[in-house]
């Protein structure tokens, strides 16, 4: 296959100036090389994790999330293929990790209660993408139910258990807590996935979060509380998981997904579109 070819399929680039992931510019061009090493095509790639959060430290690494396409041969074959592809890479000392499933495997993950595909999905922080990646955004629309908030509920608890396991507690798994707990309030609410705590709290207007924030944005990335005060913090888990079951018995998001149709409609079509490309 050509890279003519093969960027048909692969990615879409605009040639407009990466944004900025909380006060840093995003390294497009390690990205990009990075991305080209993946062995299949990619339908996406989008930057998850503390950049997309609002609150990477000055040594984050970068976290690419994405679907990319096993060829048609493979999927009709026993062996199925790798439907999760990991890929690290170390690019003028910034460490960059690539974490793909296959479109089929992705696509059963959004039919299910899982935020963070969604958020993968609706990530501004775009690497790489292809008109396919626009129709998956509208596609998921359809995939949000009021279920949703049991994913974060469940992520939230599992942040908070990693908080109280360490001691000096650390600044990341106690915004980790906060932020879930406050996306999937917001989607509660609203229908919408929203997965920067920085634009998260301009509604919910929580100076302690400014505060934690400041910490890990000028921090090291394993930066620990200066002062730990656990009384308050658990008070405030503790009230925003009541807040975010209260948000799910009383949201009118749908009981079901709606998108299945449309998923399997798309899955086919870029099979198909894969197979007619490589057979070129």
């Amino acid at each position: 296959m050509t890279d003519e070819r093969e960027n048909r399929i692969k990615e879409t680039s605009s040639g407009e100036a990466m944004p900025m992931t909380g006060r840093m510019p995003i390294p497009q061009d390690q990205m990009m090389k990075h991305v080209r090493m993946h062995p299949f095509p990619l339908v996406f790639a989008t930057i998850s994790g503390a950049h997309l959060y609002g609150f990477p430290s000055p040594d984050s690494d970068f976290d690419l999330r994405g679907v990319h396409l096993l060829p048609l041969s493979t999927v009709l074959g026993l062996d199925g293929g790798r439907e999760t592809v990991e890929k690290e890479g170390i690019y003028d000392e910034l460490e960059i990790d690539l974490v793909t499933h296959d479109a089929a495997k992705f696509f059963k993950l959004m039919l299910r209660r899982n935020g963070y595909v969604l958020e993968q999905i609706f990530s501004p922080l775009v690497v790489s993408t292809t008109p396919e990646h626009d129709e998956l955004k509208k596609i998921a629309a359809d995939c949000i139910t009021r279920h949703h908030a049991h994913h974060y509920l469940g992520f939230a608890a599992t942040q908070w258990r990693l908080f109280h396991k360490e001691f000096p507690p650390r600044v990341k798994p106690l915004l980790y807590v906060f932020r879930v707990l406050l996306t999937g309030i917001h989607l509660m609410r609203t229908g919408v996935v929203e997965a920067n705590l920085g634009t998260l709290n301009e509604d919910a207007r929580l100076s302690y979060l400014d505060d934690l924030m400041r910490q890990k944005l000028e921090g090291p990335e394993k930066a620990t509380l200066a002062s730990a005060d656990l009384a308050f913090y658990e008070s405030e888990y503790q009230r925003l998981i009541a807040a975010l079951e209260a948000e799910y018995h009383r949201s009118q998001l749908p009981e079901l997904p709606s998108a299945r149709d449309a998923l399997n409609d798309l899955l086919v079509r870029l099979r198909m579109k894969s197979h007619e490309v490589a057979s070129e």
